[in-house]
Formats: C-alpha cells, sequence, structure tokens
C-alpha cells in the first residue's frame, strides 16, 4: 500500500507513463534524448505543480494558526534547548524560501527572543519545511525524506544553540536591536477566511516559484538526458570523496527553494551521483544561497554573517557524508 502511495500518489508514475503514451502517439521518440527531455520537462514540471499547490494550500492552513505573534509567544514561553527546538518546529510550517524567512527571524529578534532561538528558526525554515518531506518522499522514499527532516531540524538546533553560547547579539544590526515593539491583537479567523488564506497564498507563491521550477526542471532534463554517467559519477559518485563538497558549494550560486532543486537531484541521483552528493546540493541551495546571504547581511554584521555559513556549511557536509555512508540502508 504504502509503494502504491509513494510511487502512484506521491510520484505519480502514472503521469509518466501517459506523457509517454500521448508523445508517442504524436511520432516523438521518448526513448531518445530529444524526446526523453521532452517527456522529463512535462511531467516534472505538472508533478511538481500540483504538488506545490497541494501543499502551500495545507500548510498555509496550518499557518493560519501561528501568526507572528502568537509564534513569538509560544517560543517565548521555553528557555533553554527547548526553546531552539520549539523554533526549528515552527520553521518547518513557515515561508518556503529563505528570503521570505528574513522579516520572521527579524521580528522575532527584535521582540527580545533569544539570538540562538532566532537562528534555530532561520535554519529551519528554509531548510525542512513540510513541503521537503512530501517532496523527498515523492522522489527518494519515506525513509530518506525523514531522515533529511530529522538531521535538517539537529543543524537548526545545534547552529541555534551554539550561536547562543557565542553571545554574538551585538553582531545584529542596531536598527532590529533597538526596534519598538507594538503587540497586535490577532483577530479571529473564521473557517473561511482560512481558506481564502491559503488560496492567497497558493497564488502568490505560485507566482514567486513557477520560474525557478521552469529553470530547475530544464537543468534537470538537460541532466537527465544529455549529460554523460561516466561524467555525473567521476565528479559527484563514489570515486571522488569530495563530492560532497563540490555539491555544497555549487549551491550557493544559486537562488531556489525545494521545489526548483528536487528536479536536479533527482536526475543527479539517476546519474550515479551519491544520496549525500545530492542532498548537500540542496541544503546548499536552499540555505546557502547568494542571494540569501546578500539579504541576510544588511541584518546582521559580518563576524555573525560567518559563523552562521560556517555553522551550516560544516553542518550540510556532515550530513552529506552521513547520507553517503549509510545510502546502502535507504535506496
Amino acid at each position: 500500500m504504502w509503494t502504491v502511495i509513494q510511487d502512484q500518489i506521491l510520484g505519480m508514475k502514472w503521469l509518466s507513463v501517459l506523457i509517454g503514451d500521448l508523445l508517442s502517439a504524436l511520432g516523438i521518440d521518448t526513448a531518445g534524448k530529444l524526446g526523453g527531455t521532452i517527456q522529463f520537462f512535462i511531467y516534472d514540471v505538472i508533478k511538481i505543480v500540483v504538488l506545490l499547490c497541494t501543499l502551500i494550500f495545507v500548510i498555509s492552513y496550518i499557518q493560519s494558526y501561528f501568526p507572528p505573534e502568537r509564534t513569538k509567544k509560544i517560543v517565548g514561553r521555553f528557555r533553554g534547548i527547548g526553546a531552539n527546538i520549539i523554533a526549528a518546529l515552527l520553521g518547518t510550517v513557515t515561508p518556503f524560501c529563505s528570503c521570505s524567512s528574513i522579516p520572521l527571524f527579524i521580528g522575532f529578534t527584535s521582540a527580545g527572543l533569544p539570538l540562538g532561538v532566532t537562528f534555530s528558526f532561520l535554519i529551519s525554515s528554509p531548510m525542512v519545511d513540510l513541503g521537503s518531506l512530501v517532496l523527498l518522499m515523492s522522489i527518494f522514499g519515506a525513509k530518506v525524506a525523514i531522515v533529511y527532516v530529522v538531521l535538517g531540524l539537529v543543524i537548526a538546533v545545534a547552529g541555534g544553540t551554539l550561536i547562543e553560547k557565542l553571545h554574538l547579539e551585538n553582531q545584529v544590526e542596531e536598527f532590529i536591536r533597538n526596534a519598538k515593539q507594538i503587540d497586535i491583537q490577532q483577530e479571529k479567523l473564521t473557517g473561511k477566511d482560512r481558506l481564502k488564506y491559503s488560496a492567497d497564498k497558493v497564488a502568490e507563491t505560485f507566482k514567486k516559484v513557477f520560474p525557478y521550477i521552469l529553470v530547475g526542471v530544464g537543468i534537470g532534463a538537460f541532466i537527465h538526458n544529455w549529460i554523460p554517467k561516466d561524467l555525473i559519477v567521476k565528479f559527484l559518485g563514489n570515486g571522488n570523496p569530495f563530492g560532497v563538497v563540490i555539491a555544497t558549494i555549487a549551491g550557493v550560486p544559486m537562488y531556489a527553494d525545494i521545489f526548483g532543486c528536487i528536479p536536479i537531484a533527482e536526475a543527479l541521483l539517476a546519474k550515479g551521483a551519491r544520496l549525500g552528493v545530492v542532498l548537500s546540493f540542496m541544503m546548499g541551495v536552499t540555505t546557502l544561497s547568494l542571494p540569501f546571504m546578500i539579504m541576510l547581511k544588511k541584518a546582521i554584521k559580518p563576524k555573525l554573517l560567518g559563523v552562521f555559513v560556517a555553522i551550516c556549511t560544516i553542518g550540510i557536509m556532515i550530513v552529506g557524508y552521513f547520507f553517503n555512508a549509510i545510502q546502502y540502508m535507504l535506496v
């Protein structure tokens, strides 16, 4: 039963077969490079868009119960590592891309929440949202998805705890530390309001994310059908112990979210890249992208930014090598 759910509902394998049949009926050879590229592109775009819209609607409905003011109050009830864990968990039901997390991070910091707690949220939010869990299940299976999310939360909690121990509060920009906070009365939403909020979030996020999906799927289709397998294996397979390092660094110049990374990761894995290499690339893109660093630099000073980058980079590489070591147990 789970295999059917994973392959036919989450993975939509039936859709790939249907598109292949339709292309064949039009005289397009899907076994060839060009036909295979067209099939991969159409199938992945439709699949990811359907999952995207469904996930955003469901997660936005859940998120409607956790507006910023309520989230701050929830996190503020906890102390020590418990607060870091709660912040990391709350990060899983917030925005899908790293740059969207920065305004919430600024709000939490200016509200007086401990710096380490806000960084646990900032790391978790783009790296391990609920969307990543479902999407990873659709491609890599439940075991990989669950281990990925658990390790992502560990990075978020450990990273936030370390930043708290370093006492770097003076590395946050003055305008954030000195901001005056006003408690805003949260209006009570009806079920209809929550449905409208969720639908609006679907439209808003789709417009923002769809171009990256097209680019990601296009790159994935190119890798899947045009890049020789031997080349991928040489740089990202068993033969290269630095594959995780290369993949993590390669993700930095990109700006995308989990939806844009999935088709690239899927194609790399199919071509012989190691599982840990693929997941390190995904984490690097979602957590360490250059545009995100540029935006975050407006809120924190270089020393704290450097600590954040170092923690995330080391954590991602550890996760990558760990997945490489246990790949035989998961795939």
